[in-house]
This record gives C-alpha cells, sequence and structure tokens, in this order.
C-alpha cells in the first residue's frame, strides 16, 4: 500500500543550485578533465535529473567554459588574492612562485593545457580562456607595480615583466602531462630566476617555502 504522505522537497535558491553545479563541473574538469564535463555526468555526480541542469545550462558548451572559468579563478584566488594581504609585495611574489613551482599546481596546469587545446574548437571555451588570461596577467602585473612602487621592485615595464613569468610558468607546467621522472632544482627555479633579474632582484629573494 502506497503511502499517502510524500516526502517534502526541498528547493534550493537557484543561484545556490547553480553554484552547486558550477561547482561540480569544476571539480570533474580538474580531476579528469574538461571533456568529462556533460550534463548527464554533472547529473549524476549531485544525484539530479540531467533536465535539471539543462535547465540552468541548455548548452554543455556554456557549462564547460563555466567549469573551467571558475575552476581557473578558484586557483588565482588561492595563489594570489586580490586586494593583497598583509604583506610585501616581495613576499606575495615569493609566496606565489613557490606555490606554482611544484606537484600541487599539477592539477590547474593540466586543466589550463585542456582548456587551451579545447578552445581552439569551442569559441565559448576560447572566450573564456582569454578572460582567465587577462586575469591572471592583471593581477601579477598589478602585485609588481606595487612593489615598483613601494621601492622593492625594479622594472619600466611591469605588464611585461608579468607575461614573462606567467610564460615560463606555462612551459614549466607542460611536464605535468609528460613521465619526467624528476624535476631538476634548476628547472623548479626558472620562474623564481626569471622574477628575480627582471625585477633586479639578488638572486635567493624569491626564495620562499610554499604555505
Amino acid at each position: 500500500m502506497s503511502s499517502s504522505v510524500q516526502r517534502k522537497r526541498i528547493r534550493k535558491d537557484p543561484a545556490a543550485r547553480r553554484a552547486e553545479i558550477v561547482d561540480a563541473a569544476a571539480a570533474v574538469a580538474l580531476a579528469e578533465g574538461l571533456e568529462c564535463v556533460t550534463l548527464r555526468r554533472i547529473a549524476e555526480e549531485l544525484a539530479v535529473r540531467p533536465g535539471l541542469i539543462s535547465h540552468y545550462f541548455p548548452s554543455a558548451e556554456d557549462l564547460v567554459a563555466e567549469a573551467f572559468g571558475s575552476a581557473a579563478t578558484g586557483e588565482l584566488d588561492r595563489l594570489l588574492p586580490a586586494g593583497h594581504p598583509a604583506d610585501t609585495p616581495t613576499g606575495l611574489l615569493a609566496r606565489f612562485l613557490a606555490r606554482t613551482s611544484g606537484e600541487a599546481y599539477d592539477a590547474i596546469s593540466r586543466l589550463w593545457i585542456n582548456a587551451r587545446h579545447l578552445s581552439r574548437y569551442r569559441p565559448v571555451l576560447r572566450d573564456r580562456v582569454a578572460q582567465q588570461e587577462a586575469a591572471w596577467r592583471g593581477r601579477l602585473e598589478t602585485l609588481i607595480g606595487d612593489g615598483v612602487a613601494a621601492g622593492e621592485f625594479r622594472t619600466a615595464d611591469p605588464r611585461t615583466t608579468a607575461i614573462q613569468i606567467l610564460v615560463v610558468l606555462d612551459g614549466l607546467g607542460v611536464h605535468a602531462n609528460t613521465a619526467t621522472p624528476e624535476r631538476p632544482a634548476a628547472v623548479l627555479r626558472m620562474a623564481l630566476t626569471t622574477a628575480e633579474r627582471e625585477l633586479d632582484l639578488p638572486q635567493g629573494a624569491l626564495d620562499r617555502t610554499a604555505e
């Protein structure tokens, strides 16, 4: 005999539901790649019907782009918080470089490689990659500019210096997709060496253990 009392369903606020979907998609993207971000897969992750996902993201392409954007923004906020907490520009840059050198950074490195490859064929993702590149470049450029203003760094072009550092980090990130058994210390330190040279800092000025 069926019960006449139905379990009350709790409806989530649309903004909260959308955020939940994006968070789940970003987690899948980081762990398995953007190709695995599908409406059905995210529905399975959240134990809901695929129709609920398509209500918020009618196109899977939009969800893929949102997943990448969320993951990349979250990582940027962790590595180099906006507004800069109480620390010197040198300390903030040292912490940023420490956190982006090593295995802890491999997941986001793989995601960037994945996104740039797929963006060749996916216009929505291509736009999101461009937005994220500008965000990362802008935040690092601002930090370098702050260091110049404080007399800690010396460079005539903070933007170019920021791009140089990010290009080195991108190159190092390629190792995350290879079977390289170990990364020599000199290679791991390439981003620090580049930053110290371009900012007229003494060797070792940016050495810092990741926190």
